[in-house]
């Protein structure tokens, strides 16, 4: 019975340790007219991944099918263009102060970002 309560003690403590994802996040990308800040407006709820996505052009735009698996995330970016719609696929590794990201769809391959937390 101690092994038992030993090993779900550590199964929470690694559980604990696992990198927030939510806040604010803020990395540069190169946009039409040069860099732009782009910011992450993430909140984790267990294995649920909700927030937006603002820079560019329009307003703040929702993610979709987030996901939260120890430092990992992934969600999606649905964007509205002349009545078409671009789907972009981001998965990350959450650390203390920055997130690393992959970005797929939209202009080009995948591009890598750094995101540092901002609040």
């Amino acid at each position: 019975m101690k092994l038992y309560t030993f090993l779900a003690g550590l199964l929470l403590a690694m559980v604990a340790l696992a990198a927030d994802p939510s806040g604010k996040w803020t990395y540069e990308t190169l946009g039409r007219n040069g860099p732009q800040t782009v910011t992450l407006t993430l909140k984790a709820s267990g294995d649920a991944l909700t927030g937006s996505v603002s820079g560019g052009r329009g307003g703040p735009v929702d993610i979709s099918d987030g996901k939260v698996s120890g430092d990992d995330i992934s969600f999606n970016v649905v964007r509205e263009f002349n009545g078409n719609s671009i789907t972009q696929k981001y998965k990350g590794k959450v650390s203390a102060d920055s997130i690393e990201l992959t970005i797929e769809g939209g202009r080009g391959g995948p591009v890598t970002v750094t995101a540092k937390k901002s609040s």
